[in-house]
């Protein structure tokens, strides 16, 4: 079985599993969406979702960040984690957006990874979601179970970004990245995954090496 065949099998399966493909991150507009991910970074999107509602009741607006002083978004944001960085990124990001874009958040990874703190993931994510672009969204669930499948061996987010843009097919890939994550919570976690439960053990090369 070649890796687009296997990318098949997978979609196919994942579809079954979890036919409601959506981002657990909860978000009015693409802004939002933008600086939730950006605050769900090494933090969870339950955390996440428990802290946006004030800070976007607070700042509204890409101006509305732009123009807030970094100290008063620290303390909205302080449980997310990495709270100093994320906080100086978005007031950054949101300049940015005014002087460069018109306000407006961009629709191309290319544009989008030019705002300060945003790498391919959070691009991905917001090509995919907002712009309904073919999106591949690589992040630790993606890596781990694209890897137990048998599509590579290593965890360099850019080049498995590349792999599975090439057998994926482009309308399904975005809605594939979020059913890993659910999967990857669900059953393929990463200690002690439910091999026995999983929808694509028929045809993943870490439950036949496990049980061969």
């Amino acid at each position: 079985m070649d890796s687009k065949q296997l990318a098949l099998l997978a979609v196919e399966a994942l579809k079954k599993e979890y036919p409601d493909a959506i981002c657990s991150l909860v978000y009015d507009d693409p802004l939002q969406l933008l600086i939730a991910t950006r605050l769900a970074a090494q933090c969870t999107d339950a955390r996440v979702n428990i802290v946006t509602p004030k800070l976007f009741e607070r700042f509204k607006t890409a101006e509305d960040f732009a123009k807030a002083d970094i100290s008063e978004v620290e303390d909205y944001i302080r449980s997310c984690g990495l709270y100093k960085t994320k906080a100086k990124n978005i007031v950054l990001m949101c300049k940015m957006l005014i002087d460069d874009f018109g306000g407006a958040v961009p629709d191309t990874v290319e544009q989008l990874t030019r705002l300060p703190g945003v790498g391919r993931k959070t691009a991905n994510l917001v090509v995919g979601d907002i712009f309904h672009k073919p999106a591949v969204v690589v992040d630790t669930h993606c890596i781990r179970i694209t890897a137990r499948l048998g599509f590579h061996s290593i965890k360099n987010a850019a080049k498995i970004e590349k792999i599975l843009r090439e057998v994926l097919p482009p309308e399904e890939s975005n809605d594939f990245c979020h059913r890993l994550v659910l999967h990857g919570r669900a059953v393929c976690n990463a200690r002690s995954p439910k091999c026995g439960e999983c929808c694509m053990n028929s045809f993943c090369d870490y439950y036949k090496n496990s049980n061969g």
